[in-house]
């Protein structure tokens, strides 16, 4: 495992939910990743409980990431260190009432 690997390792298994995403939570920087966290706001989860990491400001990540889940697009959410999906993944649970669930 790559030190960049074993940075994504350690922060899906040491945060309860973690976001990798373009932007912050605060300020999405695609459609896809504001899409996520408005999905996560629509299950009631505090944000200031999530952990986002900005792969637009760390390259190692941002590919990184792609190579650890074998998923190709980002936004990617974690949920106690299971990988759940990207935007689309996370709208079909949200919508089915599995995700809510999860946080629960």
């Amino acid at each position: 495992m790559t030190d960049t690997q074993q940075r994504i390792d350690e922060l899906v298994k040491s945060n309860p939910v973690v976001l990798f995403m373009k932007g912050s939570a605060s300020f999405p920087q695609c459609g896809f990743s504001g899409r996520a966290i408005q999905i996560l706001e629509a299950c009631g989860v505090d944000l200031k409980t999530v952990k986002t990491l900005n792969v637009l400001e760390d390259d190692a990540i941002r590919s990184g990431i792609k190579q650890y889940s074998n998923w190709p697009t980002i936004p990617q959410l974690y949920i106690r260190g299971e990988f759940i999906g990207g935007s689309d993944i996370m709208m079909e649970m949200f919508e089915s009432g599995e995700l809510k669930k999860l946080f629960s």
